[in-house]
């Protein structure tokens, strides 16, 4: 089997999240993914997480999460040696991936304009909480801050509740898949021009893009977003209901679909209810039309209701854990999850995710565990042609 990316390398200078997990996707497909960190201490992720002796070990679980498979050397890039390891580097890659505030690059002498004079074919890509240009380009991002300036939160809970976070870093998250896709794109035309690329990812823009939807309505209907909570804004009934044991996600979103669906709970009066009878009726009394609805859904529990619903045409779905989700029989047999028994600095097995897509003769693989800080260094620098001379004075110069 060839991966779509083998044979590409990708320098990977990120820390936390959007930038590792834009790498990683890279990783999944088959690229040699490097991973450029800081001695000692490395991507600040590998301080992150739940579980506290993990983090004391620079492994926790939130750089597991989306490092696995990449191979870790350790540069001091405000060094001149650092900056060298760093150069050679870029003339054996592809791609380099960067999440540095703007500018941060090059004023180490390390930026695109630079970098492009060692490899000309490089496609370098920066993301950025807002991007390279523009009034906050050196405002300080994190997750939850893009998700209230790009209205995400306003729109997330309901009207007594809103606004609310994500339940995860989802602009986080938009952002590396939005470079993951810009990555591979630019290696395209690459591949007709030639020519390497700067991209310039902006993880608000990513966010808003993603809201199409909603930006829509505004922007075309004149409509102001608004929180709905559990409800669909497009259709009725569409959103969380009530049973007899469980919530249950119902998208009865069209007209035969509600007619099944009130059929199947008894309540065939509701479809000649004025107030229930067309789309959009239903859509002004969605508040009412749950009520009604419930009434007949407490008959049996939500796994049953699941069951029955989706038989008859009208898509249903429990609402699950995370724990109860990734049990799921459908995600078992997708084989989403890879386990890991044996993790050099890890005392116990580990599990991962995969990619969320499946390609036929090349399907996105985890080819190696997480690495341990600095565990490539040296393999790299003989790579790259130092001698062990010279790779001896690195360290005791506390270059790498």
């Amino acid at each position: 089997m060839t991966q779509a990316l083998h044979g590409i390398r990708v320098l990977d200078l990120t820390n936390v999240l959007a930038g590792p997990f834009c790498a990683y996707q890279l990783g999944l497909l088959g690229a040699d993914v490097i991973k450029v960190e800081i001695p000692d201490t490395g991507d600040l992720a590998r301080q992150l997480g739940a579980d506290v002796s993990l983090n004391a070990r620079l492994m926790g679980a939130s750089f597991l999460a989306q490092n696995a498979g990449k191979k870790s050397i350790t540069v001091d890039m405000k060094s001149d040696a650092g900056k060298d390891v760093l150069r050679r580097l870029v003339k054996t890659a592809d791609v380099l991936v960067e999440n540095f505030r703007p500018g941060v690059m090059a004023r180490l002498g390390l930026g695109y304009d630079d970098l492009k004079q060692v490899n000309p074919r490089l496609v370098y890509c920066a993301i950025s909480g807002f991007g390279q240009s523009g009034p906050l380009k050196n405002a300080p991002a994190y997750d939850q801050i893009v998700q209230g300036l790009s209205g995400v939160m306003s729109i997330t809970g309901s009207e007594e509740s809103a606004p609310l976070r994500v339940g995860y870093p989802v602009a986080d998250s938009i952002g590396g898949l939005t470079g993951a896709f810009a990555i591979t794109s630019a290696l395209v035309r690459r591949a007709t021009t030639g020519e390497g690329s700067f991209i310039d990812v902006s993880m608000l823009d990513s966010t808003i893009v993603t809201m199409g939807w909603v930006v829509s309505n505004y922007l075309v209907a004149g409509q102001i977003p608004k929180p709905l909570g559990n409800e669909n804004f497009t259709a009725a009934p569409s959103g969380t209901f009530r049973t007899k044991s469980g919530l249950l996600n119902i998208a009865a979103n069209k007209q035969q679909q509600f007619v099944a669906l009130a059929s199947l709970i008894g309540r065939d009066d509701l479809t000649a209810d004025p107030r229930f009878a067309e789309r959009e009726s239903r859509k002004k009394n969605r508040a009412a039309l749950t009520v009604e609805l419930e009434k007949g859904l407490m008959e049996k529990t939500a796994e049953e209701w699941e069951s029955i619903f989706n038989s008859a045409g009208v898509p249903a779905g429990c609402v699950l854990t995370v724990p109860q989700a990734l049990e799921h029989p459908q995600v078992q047999h997708r084989e989403l999850l890879r386990s890991f028994e044996d993790v050099p600095g890890i005392d116990r097995p580990i599990t991962l995710a995969r990619a969320g897509f499946k390609m036929q003769g090349a399907d996105p693989e985890i080819s190696a565990p997480p690495p341990r800080l600095g565990e490539h260094t040296d393999a790299l620098l003989q790579e790259l042609g130092y001698s062990a001379e010279e790779i001896k004075g690195l360290k005791e110069a506390g270059a790498v």
